[in-house]
Order: C-alpha cells, then sequence, then structure tokens
C-alpha cells in the first residue's frame, strides 16, 4: 500500500499492491502468469504482465523504464546463454527484482507436479520430464489450469533449490517461487 498525491495536493492511500511482470520469453511466461493473475483474484493485489524478448540485461532497463508507478517490478527470465550476473548488478542498481530459473522457466513448471533436483543442461532436457505430466507440451501455448493444482507445491519445491531466490548460478534453481509468493500473499 502506498500514499499517492493527487494533482490538487490531496493524499489518498492506495489499499492494494501494484505489481508489474516483465517477461524474457515471449509466450511461456506471460501465459502462466496471466492465468496466475486471473485465478486468483485478491483485490489487495494488482498484476500487470508484459513480455518483451531480449536480453536479461535490456528487460531489466525496459521493466525499470515502465515500472515507475508499480509497487514491486519483477522481471522473469532464464539463464539460456545470457550473462545474469550482469543482468543481476543492473536489477539491484535499478530497483527490479529477478525471478530466473536455471536453465529455463520448464524448471519452475515442473516443479508444480515433481521435485527436480539433478543439474539440467537445457529446455531439450527438461521438455520430456515436463511432457509426462502434461502430455502435448507446447511452450507457445501453456494453459494454467493444468499447473494451478500445484502452485502451492512448485513454490515449496523452488524455495528448497534456491533458498534466497538469487542463486542464478545453481542448476538446477528457480527464483520465481519469491514472486509467487508477492502475488499471492496469505
Amino acid at each position: 500500500m502506498r500514499r499517492d498525491t493527487a494533482r490538487d495536493g490531496n493524499v489518498s492511500l492506495r489499499l492494494h499492491r501494484e505489481i508489474l511482470i516483465v517477461c524474457g520469453g515471449t509466450r511461456t511466461e506471460l501465459d502462466y502468469f496471466d492465468g496466475l493473475r486471473r485465478s486468483r483474484r485478491d483485490p489487495t493485489v494488482r498484476v500487470r504482465v508484459i513480455a518483451k524478448g531480449v536480453a536479461p540485461d535490456q528487460l531489466v532497463r525496459h521493466a525499470q523504464r515502465v515500472g515507475g508507478d508499480y509497487d514491486e517490478v519483477w522481471c522473469v527470465v532464464d539463464t539460456d546463454e545470457f550473462d545474469i550476473a550482469k543482468a543481476a548488478r543492473l536489477a539491484d542498481e535499478l530497483g527490479v527484482r529477478l525471478a530466473v530459473s536455471n536453465p529455463c522457466f520448464e524448471l519452475w513448471l515442473l516443479l508444480h507436479f515433481t521435485e527436480h533436483r539433478v543439474a539440467s543442461p537445457s529446455y531439450r532436457d527438461l521438455r520430456p520430464k515436463l511432457i509426462k505430466h502434461v502430455p502435448g507440451y507446447d511452450k507457445c501455448r501453456v494453459e494454467f489450469a493444468q499447473y494451478e493444482p500445484g502452485v502451492a507445491d512448485a513454490t515449496r519445491r523452488g524455495e528448497r533449490l534456491d533458498p534466497t531466490g538469487r542463486d542464478h548460478d545453481r542448476n538446477p534453481s528457480t527464483g520465481v517461487w519469491k514472486l509467487v509468493r508477492q502475488v499471492l500473499p496469505d
């Protein structure tokens, strides 16, 4: 919650938090977080989700530019072959929070169904594991209803993999659990 000052000088108390989520992937993450936002409506939290398929450091700069009126600004990124350390330093400087999945967002999706503690080199390695739980998985069309029952499990499993949510070099790891906790307050 924050106090806003109108042009006439009157102060009003905003009774909700506003969170901006900027996704590095153009479909998967966007579909997931849009689904989460729609399924778990909470009057105390307003969430806007946008996608911009650029490198993590560029995503952080973009998020900071467009996130001025939000209480929290998050970027959701994969490690892929990007310089995540550079993006993390920039995010700290600009006040943007990162939710990094190593190696990719499909790790987060897999955690909705099962523990996964083995290093995976890439999306290609995780996809067959995810297909066992989501037959016909298509990263261009994520249906949140398939993941909704496992959100709490994924959050617990993600936190066990990376208790700080910032150990981006560890494979597997994900900081998405921290963002989900902000979107779904207790």
